[in-house]
């Protein structure tokens, strides 16, 4: 089904983030689908501007782009031992926007880190944040991509066997329960 809509959120700002790598590689192997990178680079959230302008029209952009996917790829630096603070503003932002964009919004999380662990804390970190909005998170495999600097081609294309095992199958139940959901 190619008019699938599939969204991605990169926790990292930085262009050349191995994050944003994994996130479009995630897209790559998702399959036929339009893709979207939703914007994190938010004003800090602040409830005096909810409370005075409003909610700002690039963060009700995002809630629009998300309530609008099949699909959402959630991809996470860890920074001090959690997720990064832009991610973590966005959501907080969506939160308050009015059409609960996130709920039975099928949702994949995955982390890639200069570390070892591939940004584990941050990951489990990220999926505890998303249960308030009642989406479904794919609960696994989890893709956790450790020395990530190392893992991709010229290309950005991931080079890791077992990454892309591990990532088609998550990728694989991301799509299945997009398509489920398009029944319902």
């Amino acid at each position: 089904m190619s008019d699938m809509k599939l969204v991605g959120l990169c926790g990292s700002l930085r262009k050349a983030s191995t994050n944003r790598m994994l996130m479009n590689e995630a897209a790559r192997i998702f399959g036929p689908a339009s893709f979207a990178e939703g914007d994190l680079n938010l004003p800090i959230f602040n409830e005096d501007i909810q409370n005075g302008p409003g909610i700002p029209a690039e963060v009700q952009a995002l809630s629009a782009l998300i309530g609008g996917a099949d699909a959402v790829i959630l991809a996470t630096p860890e920074y001090n031992k959690g997720t990064s603070g832009a991610m973590k503003n966005a959501l907080d932002w969506i939160s308050r926007t009015k059409n609960a964009p996130w709920k039975d919004k099928p949702v994949a999380v995955v982390s890639a880190s200069s570390g070892a662990q591939g940004g584990a804390r941050a990951h489990s970190m990220l999926r505890t944040m998303m249960l308030p909005f009642s989406p479904i998170l794919i609960p696994g495999p989890e893709v956790m991509l450790g020395q990530s600097g190392q893992q991709f081609d010229e290309e950005g294309r991931l080079t890791s066997e077992m990454g892309v095992k591990l990532l088609g199958e998550l990728m694989g139940k991301l799509r299945a329960e997009a398509l489920r959901m398009r029944q319902v």
